[in-house]
């Protein structure tokens, strides 16, 4: 290492993009999405504590829903009670807090489609093109919850998926999976419980600083360690049990204790 040189600079995209990079590098802006500040390394490789472009932490729980109406928390809370429920395993998708995961990021860049291109033409692609709708995240949210309780209240008599018992919204949910229940509007079922079911375990298996995964319950059921400096002497140790709790990487109750 002792002449090498690591450019970070060379993985930024065009000048106008390193432009842009450059200019935010010099205040201290940290939303997750930059990756940390351009620089040139010589020599070693320096370590500096939070000099990275790490996520801002979801701390305003306190604020209820930012994203979510209320008639389309009812459908996000009863649509991932199935899709995930909670038993003796371990915690379901609500107890986990994936809703709370799924209002921020939809309320966030993500939602916005920050990183989608969605521009047209817009005809029906295949799977293997990707994400192919003139919608954001946010904006197939919106009409595919709006569009499901149509369909819902015309099917049940005025009533809401919420109220419907588990196994019609097992069935509905299986025919939004399958395209068989179509919606109209432009919004592709399949599509959007495609979007849906990976953002649902997104939140259950993401780091909590994103909001999900409440107490690490996801990890403890399945036994990652988490977020954890290292463990590389447990790698080659097949069927034994972590003994250590997970760790996030906003770090964990008395995290500065050695365990």
């Amino acid at each position: 290492m002792t002449k090498m040189t690591i450019d970070r600079r060379r993985f930024l995209i065009g000048g106008a993009v390193a432009g842009v990079i450059g200019a935010k590098a010099s205040a201290d802006i940290h939303d997750g999405e930059l990756g940390a500040p351009p620089a040139t390394y010589r020599g070693e490789v320096p370590w500096q504590e939070g000099a990275a472009d790490s996520p801002p932490a979801v701390t305003d729980a306190e604020r209820g829903w930012v994203f979510f109406t209320p008639a389309e928390q009812a459908f996000v809370n009863a649509a991932l009670a199935r899709l995930i429920p909670n038993d003796e395993v371990g915690p379901g998708a609500v107890e986990a807090n994936v809703p709370f995961f799924l209002d921020r990021q939809l309320a966030g860049p993500y939602g916005r489609g920050d990183h989608y291109f969605l521009g047209g033409p817009w005809p029906k692609g295949t799977p293997q093109q990707g994400y192919q709708s003139r919608f954001s995240p946010a904006q197939l949210y919106r009409a595919a919850i709006a569009a499901i309780e149509r369909h819902v209240g015309a099917s049940f008599n005025g009533a809401t998926f919420a109220r419907l018992g588990a196994d019609e919204q097992d069935k509905l949910l299986k025919g939004l999976e399958s395209g068989d229940v179509l919606l109209g509007d432009g919004v592709d079922s399949k599509g959007f419980f495609t979007m849906l079911l990976q953002n649902t375990k997104e939140g259950y298996f993401a780091d909590p600083i994103y909001g999900g995964n409440k107490d690490m319950g996801a990890w403890k059921m399945i036994g990652f360690p988490g977020a954890r400096y290292d463990y590389k002497e447990w790698v080659t140790r097949h069927g034994e049990a972590f003994p250590n709790p997970p760790v996030g990487l906003m770090g964990r109750p008395g995290w500065r204790e050695k365990v």
